[in-house]
């Protein structure tokens, strides 16, 4: 029941991962001991090793150190360097011995590399529409316009039982006034296996614009405690909802939300771009079965949401 923003899925993959290198090899060669091994150059153009006389310089580490997880980027450079060397070689002389073999003239490879192309082309663009969006002061002036003073919201904890009609919500009323186990009851009966059989019924804290609004207004009217004393309805069947507790919930610091406005943002400015980029162009859409131009309609917007049990 729960509503989750629709996942532009584009935004993700440009903006928020990161590739490792894919060689086979992390280190084909011992890497020389940090006593031992010579100061690391300062000039990207400067050549560190020859793969058939092709060169591999600090720039290509440095671009290679790049896509590296945080923490292995704190190694020191006497470490990461020779390992990195050694993957860049290896990288190279794969792509070499397979460009030889003629791989490279083969219509599945060529559509592969095609579409490894349009997509760091796609991903390329992207970014350079959103990123300049995504600065500190941007995160931090969307924080003040959207928590700064904004009145605290209320949140419920409460669990459910959900059933397909309004008799059997009615016997689980009856049941739960009886004394019945609501955990129990809900692993019995409760059409949300999501919730029922790991949780008891459980859905944890909410607010308000979390939940469908036949539930949630349900919910947030109930003190805690409280059993439902009447079936609720919604699209999913009849809920019987028992609210577990109350609270306020205090304005969040930057930091707790600085990744969260984030992803808002990027979510914001990929879809502004992508709307751009779409407007730039004409797009017809064919009937598969017909072969015939279907009429224009409006895309899906990314803020669309669906609700989730």
């Amino acid at each position: 029941m729960r509503f989750i923003p629709y996942a532009f899925g584009l935004a993700a993959t440009a903006l928020l991962g990161s590739s490792m290198l894919c060689a086979p090899s992390f280190a084909a060669a011992p890497a020389p001991a940090a006593s031992t091994a010579p100061a690391q150059p300062t000039d990207p153009n400067t050549v560190v090793a020859t793969v058939n006389g092709e060169k591999i310089t600090v720039a290509d580490v440095q671009n290679a150190m790049g896509t590296m997880p945080p923490q292995m980027r704190q190694l020191p450079p006497t470490l990461i360097y020779p390992m990195l060397i050694n993957q860049l070689a290896d990288q190279k002389a794969i792509l070499i011995t397979a460009q030889k073999e003629g791989l490279n003239k083969k219509p599945d490879t060529q559509k592969l590399m095609q579409t490894a192309a349009d997509n760091a082309l796609q991903n390329a663009w992207l970014s350079q529409q959103v990123m300049p969006h995504l600065s500190d002061e941007s995160i931090k002036q969307y924080y003040n316009e959207n928590y700064v003073g904004k009145p605290a919201e209320q949140e419920v904890h409460a669990r459910h039982i959900l059933v397909k009609t309004e008799a059997e919500a009615n016997d689980v009323i009856k049941k739960l006034k009886g004394g019945a186990d609501f955990a129990k009851l809900a692993a019995e009966v409760s059409t949300d296996k999501g919730s029922a059989a790991q949780n008891g019924g459980d859905l944890g804290w909410f607010k308000k614009g979390d939940m469908i609004p036949a539930f949630s207004d349900a919910a947030f009217a109930m003190k805690k405690g409280e059993v439902s004393s009447k079936p609720v309805q919604s699209q999913y069947g009849y809920h019987v909802i028992q609210v577990l507790d109350t609270r306020t919930d205090p304005t969040p610091t930057l930091d707790a939300v600085h990744d969260k406005i984030r992803q808002a943002l990027i979510q914001k400015y990929v879809r502004e771009a992508v709307e751009k980029a779409a407007a730039g162009v004409k797009i017809v859409r064919f009937d598969p079965t017909t072969g015939k131009p279907l009429p224009d309609a409006p895309a899906a917007g990314a803020g669309a949401t669906a609700p989730k049990k």
